[in-house]
């Protein structure tokens, strides 16, 4: 209940402070990537739950694309590139966080693709909302980087990234505590690496 009452009130009041960047970054946006101002995709939320993600559009229209971003890539633009590096297209997921769907920290919200791979014990995973911020996604917070170093970025992730982030997110399922939340929260904003020997 307090996770809930904490992400409710820090959404609410984050969407305030922050609108009038949002709303010059939307400019931008429509001003130099003709298109909608925002991506919306389905991802799958607490119990398997779909629900529409929506995020800051940083690609061109119509890429053709797979779910895998690597730094570098033509579809990502100038303008997107530099949403990405300082967070900025994940602004409008502080409505995901106020309507519920999501929560400041948890695991990163999966394609449905993605989340089928889970079985066992690993879908214990779902029974969380999924979060902005996460031990995984602060480990990876490079992710892009290191995939464009590979030679198969895709399996590169499917078969190395993506099960290290299953195996943190359970840990941090079986840790999870307020303050932990609080703790990463602090350090996702000043950049830090968490201590925690299960990460």
């Amino acid at each position: 209940m307090i996770k809930r009452i904490f992400d409710f009130t820090a959404a609410f009041f984050g969407i305030l402070l922050l609108w009038p960047l949002l709303l010059v970054v939307a400019i931008l946006i429509k001003v130099k990537m003709p298109g909608p101002i925002f991506f919306t995709q389905k991802r799958v939320g607490q119990h398997g739950k779909l629900f529409t993600m929506i995020k800051l559009r940083t690609m061109k229209v119509n890429h053709g694309g797979n779910s895998i971003s690597v730094k570098g890539e033509s579809r990502i633009t100038p303008l997107g590139a530099t949403m990405r590096k300082y967070k900025l297209d994940e602004l409008p997921g502080l409505w995901n966080v106020l309507r519920g769907d999501m929560s400041f920290v948890g695991p990163r919200p999966d394609v449905p693709g993605y989340a089928d791979q889970l079985h066992g014990d690993d879908r214990r995973i779902l029974l969380f909302k999924p979060g902005i911020t996460g031990p995984a996604s602060m480990k990876y917070s490079n992710e892009e980087e290191i995939l464009a170093q590979q030679q198969d970025p895709v399996k590169y992730n499917d078969e190395v990234i993506y099960p290290d982030k299953v195996r943190i997110n359970l840990a941090y399922l079986d840790n999870q505590s307020f303050l932990l939340d609080l703790k990463i929260i602090v350090y996702t904003v000043l950049g830090k690496k968490l201590e925690e020997e299960w990460v």
